[in-house]
């Protein structure tokens, strides 16, 4: 099957590039995955893979373009990854990449070791991977695909330490960036977040002998597991039996956790740092209405990622809510677009207007993101000729202005709208009544910082907002990528 086309409306979105799920300790463990894999799809579309060990058949794998629902559900699949441990991986194309055009893109990566073998699942970016991949090259290592995660295998398959544990522990201490990661040896299924912990990660219990590893929450409700803890930042559990044991392979670090994550990346039903999602985003919208206030008839969210800041923004500004957008639920990343004609149509294929509620009213718009801005003037352009008197756009997050090089596919800086033009400037291109993002502080607010933002020592990554990157992205400075001065 051919890599998925991405769809106009997709293309205006950030879109998180993983999710990753581990299962050890119950039957027929690649089913447990493959639902997991289901509840994190929204993490990645373009394609899906899983590997499985069962002492009498041994490693196995399957990796697929497409769904997980339409590859991972069939008995000739699964009956192929018997056993009781088994990872999978779900994912976007990688940071730079123009998307999944080969399977061997497609993870778990597996190696074979003298100690045996071991698949690994990354959720994130290495910023250093092209110095890593050549200099691993230079000394002879042959790579199958073109993704960074692969060069975790390569250094473990250098380093000197006697178990994979240690071994992995060792590769990782190599690698600057963002990782999750969830691997497997014969016995074990092992979990490590980077120092920073930008990317997540929890730890859930299935039963009495069975336990997860999940990026998110809501895949561990799907299969019934209860949810432990999340793995802290910089630490490693190995997972064996009935043992977790933990240690902190990595130099101490203040958590830099990737804030894009509560505006839009993760599932409104997760909980976050103890904290729902939704209830982050519904705060969002509480915030957007104390800092811009205005007077309209109807607050209606961009679904569905703008829904519940729109319900915030309703009740705190006393607007009624309405659903003045009625998405298509069956318009997936699948649809076959087979002329112009099609293709033209761009965002209605997946968004119309409920002309009935709008028309005559002053409206007020509010959505998670703007990015190139392409979508915001269709959505506009659909409203206006729906009748609507006004239209005026509410952002809950501050303007995207520069790019993420930590796991998220964001484009180059030039093509971000905020990067280009002021708030107002972005106004009068979209052609809006008015255009407003939450602050900064308001968002730190949203997510449980009572005083906003702390320049000194912020609580998450904000580098798309702030340009204060955690980790200097030295492949893309050796590019020629420009950090934002030091104020």
């Amino acid at each position: 099957m051919a890599p998925f086309r991405s769809h106009p409306f997709d293309d205006d979105k950030l879109k998180e590039e993983c999710g990753i799920f581990g299962v050890v300790g119950v039957e027929d463990a690649s089913n447990f995955v493959a639902l997991g894999l289901h509840a994190l799809q929204h993490r990645g579309q373009e394609a899906g893979g899983i590997v499985s060990y069962h002492p009498d058949h041994g490693f196995n794998s399957a990796r697929r373009f497409g769904y997980v629902r339409d590859n991972f559900t069939k008995a000739d699949v699964m009956d192929t990854l018997p056993g009781q441990l088994a990872i999978g991986h779900v994912r976007y194309s990688t940071a730079g990449s123009k998307g999944a055009t080969a399977i061997r893109d497609v993870q778990p990566f597996f190696g074979e070791f003298s100690m045996g073998g071991c698949a690994i699942a990354h959720n994130g970016n290495l910023t250093n991977a092209a110095a890593l991949r050549r200099e691993l090259i230079e000394r002879g290592s042959i790579f199958q695909s073109s993704s960074d995660s692969e060069c975790i295998i390569h250094l473990m398959a250098r380093s000197i330490q006697k178990t994979l544990a240690e071994r992995i522990k060792d590769a990782l201490r190599r690698v600057e960036g963002a990782f999750s990661v969830v691997a497997m040896t014969r016995t074990k299924l092992i979990g490590v977040r980077d120092p920073l912990g930008v990317r997540p990660l929890v730890l859930g219990r299935i039963g009495d002998h069975g336990w997860a590893l999940s990026s998110e929450t809501c895949a561990l409700d799907i299969i019934g597991a209860d949810f432990v803890r999340e793995i802290d930042p910089g630490e490693m559990v190995v997972i064996e039996g009935n043992k977790v044991e933990s240690t902190r392979p990595f130099a101490p670090a203040k958590s830099r956790f990737c804030i894009f994550e509560n505006v839009y990346f993760s599932r409104p039903d997760s909980i976050i740092g103890g904290r729902s999602v939704y209830e982050t985003r519904r705060q969002i919208g509480v915030e957007l209405a104390r800092e811009a206030p205005v007077d309209a008839d109807l607050v209606c969210p961009v679904p569905d990622s703008g829904t519940p800041a729109a319900i915030g923004y309703s009740q705190e500004s006393g607007i009624p809510y309405a659903m003045g957008i009625i998405r298509n639920q069956y318009m997936g990343r699948t649809f076959i677009e087979p002329t112009d004609h099609i293709r033209n149509m761009g965002v209605r294929l997946k968004l119309n207007v409920n002309r009935a509620l709008i028309k005559g009213k002053r409206v007020i718009l509010v959505d998670d993101s703007v990015v190139r801005g392409t979508t915001s003037r269709k959505i506009k352009d659909m409203i206006l000729e729906a009748g609507a008197a006004e239209v005026h756009f509410r952002i809950a997050s501050p303007p995207t202005a520069w790019p993420c090089f930590y796991g998220v596919d964001t484009p180059e800086r030039s093509k971000l709208l905020a990067a280009t033009m002021s708030e107002d400037e972005m106004r009068d291109w979209i052609g809006v009544d008015s255009l407003k993002f939450v602050s900064l502080d308001g968002l730190y607010r949203a997510a449980g910082e009572a005083a906003g933002r702390d320049m000194a020592n912020p609580r998450f990554c904000d580098a798309c907002f702030s340009g204060d990157y955690p980790v200097a992205p030295s492949d893309k400075i050796e590019e020629g990528f420009e950090m934002k001065a030091a104020e």
